[in-house]
Order: C-alpha cells, then structure tokens, then sequence
C-alpha cells in the first residue's frame, strides 16, 4: 500500500477525500477561512475585496479525511474582462466540488451579491451547507431569521455559525465535512498544504503585502509574477519577482518615495515566504509599466483564469 493511498487500516477506518468549494460575495472571510481550517497560510487575506483572483486550494487532514478546499474569488457583479474571468472561475470551482460551502457574512446578512449567489446556487446540484462568518458581531435572533430565510431559498445540508478569525465553529465544520466527503484514497501527499507551485505562492504573498500597504492608492490595476528562483549552495533561495501595473503613475505608487514603499513590501513578503519555505530567502522585487495588462491572455494564465473573450 502507497502512502497516497493511506486507507488508515490500522485504525479500522476507511479514507475519505474529496474537494470542497468555498464561495460567497467579496469580503465574506473565504480566506481566512481556509487558512483557517488548513492551518496554514494559502490563501491571499485582505480588507480589500476580490483579491483570491484564480482558485487556490488548500489542503486538510482531519481524522481520516483529506480535504480540499477550493478558495474560489468572491461572486460579484463583474465589471471589466477580469472581474468577469474572476467570476466565472468562481462557478466553475463550485460544480467541480463534491460539496458546496457558502459563506454569508452574518453582518451584511442576505445584501445584494449574497442574495444573487443564493439565487444561482438553486442550479447547482451538489450538497451545500451554509456557513454564517462573523457570528460575534450579530445578535444571536438576527442570525437565526438569516440562517432561515437562507434555507428557504436553497436546500442546505446543515447550516453552521463561526468566526474565521478567531476559529470558533471551525472544528464543528471540519468534523461535519471528515464524515460527509466520499470514501477513497487521498489526491495529494499527508505534508502538502496548497497545490499552488511555490512561485506562483509567493507570487501571491507580495500581492498580499502590496494590497496591505497601497490599497488606498493602488487600484487592482497590479500583478506579480515570480521570473527567477534560484536555490543557492548556502541553502537559501534567491527570487526574483516583478510588479507589473499599467500606468507610469501606478509605478511611482508602488515604490514610495526613496523607494521606501517597495523596500517595506519586500521586507514583509520576504520574512513570510521564508517562514513557509523554512530556508533564508533573498528577495528581489521590480515594477514594470504593462498597458492594459488587464486584457493580455498571458497574464490570465499565469493567474490560472480563462480568457473572457
């Protein structure tokens, strides 16, 4: 027997695996949830909405069951031509999945995209359950009308009330998910948290960090890319990675005065992708000017989105 195949017969108890995905509107916390219940960083996390762009899986035992979660981009009412790839990658996931998670932000209750999931989610067929995020911020009789008028809509499974940021409710909603997902082997290694290669995770994590210091001044107008990686002798890495935004203005934006901007953001990503590889990182950041990269093919696949034409 394989260690992928790891049917737990010691233990009596057959493996169970299966890909969950977990969509809501922009801000519902789908990643912080995920890192959450992953319990590890694999998700982008921002105040800023719609910043999971692609879907992004992260990786869960719990007792004998290997979960996957499919971090989908929040579902909102598209815009541009990557607002729209964005959502239509957020569906997809869903009908891809054994089973479907929506998380409603309990203090925006069932406000405009949550109300228009709800209203898709009736031509999806998988099981769902309803996940209500942010609970402490609502009184327990206003959560109740919105977990039923939720359930008057769509037919869900079970229905249950957390908070991502502080865990509570997380351990009842990977308990319910360890019994619920199908019997079979696990798809990925006992060790693996994410199925994003290494770059393109700390492609992520500097996307992270130039959110969490510009998004006053930078619009979503901004991708990174990882164009070097180098494993060096010492046992460190080096990388390289660019900051493409479309306009000169965007540029002088993203490297601060003196460049004091990007030093504090290569500062950050590279202390936390060192922390996740556990090696020393040597960190190289660069911003290029890219016109309209927003409507370039390349750049949807590097992000892992179809190309709306």
């Amino acid at each position: 027997m394989t260690d992928m195949e790891h049917d737990t017969a010691a233990t009596g108890a057959p493996t169970r695996s299966g890909f969950v995905a977990l969509i809501g509107a922009t801000n519902a916390g789908k990643s912080t949830l995920v890192n959450r219940l992953v319990g590890a960083k694999v998700s982008i996390v921002s105040h800023k909405v719609q910043t999971t762009r692609a879907i992004v899986r992260g990786i869960a035992i719990h007792d004998n069951a290997q979960i996957v979660f499919m971090d989908t981009p929040g579902i909102f009412k598209p815009r541009r031509r990557l607002d729209r790839a964005m959502v239509t990658s957020a569906w997809g996931g869903a009908k891809d999945a054994d089973l479907i998670m929506l998380l409603i932000d309990s203090e925006r209750g069932l406000k405009g995209d949550a109300e228009a999931i709800l209203e898709g989610l009736k031509e999806v067929h998988q099981p769902k359950i309803l996940v209500l995020n942010k609970i402490d911020q609502v009184r327990p009789e206003d959560l109740l009308k919105l977990a039923a008028a939720a359930n008057e809509t769509v037919k869900f499974e079970r229905t249950f009330m957390i908070s991502a940021l502080s865990g509570y409710g997380c351990d009842d909603v990977m308990d319910y998910l360890a019994k619920a997902l199908p019997e079979g082997p696990w798809y990925y290694p006992e060790d693996q948290i994410s199925d994003l290669p290494m770059r393109q995770l700390a492609a992520e994590i500097t996307r992270e960090k130039l959110f969490l210091r510009l998004h006053q001044e930078l619009p979503y107008a901004s991708h990174v890319e990882t164009e070097k990686w180098e494993e060096r002798k010492d046992g460190s890495v080096r990388i390289e990675q660019v900051i493409y935004v479309e306009r000169e203005s965007q540029k002088k934006i993203a490297l601060g005065k003196g460049g004091e901007a990007i030093k504090a953001i290569s500062t950050a990503a590279r202390k936390e992708i060192s922390e996740i590889l556990e090696q020393p990182v040597h960190l190289f950041l660069f911003v290029k000017v890219r016109e309209n990269w927003g409507d370039d093919p390349e750049r949807f696949r590097e992000m892992g989105l179809e190309f709306p034409r």
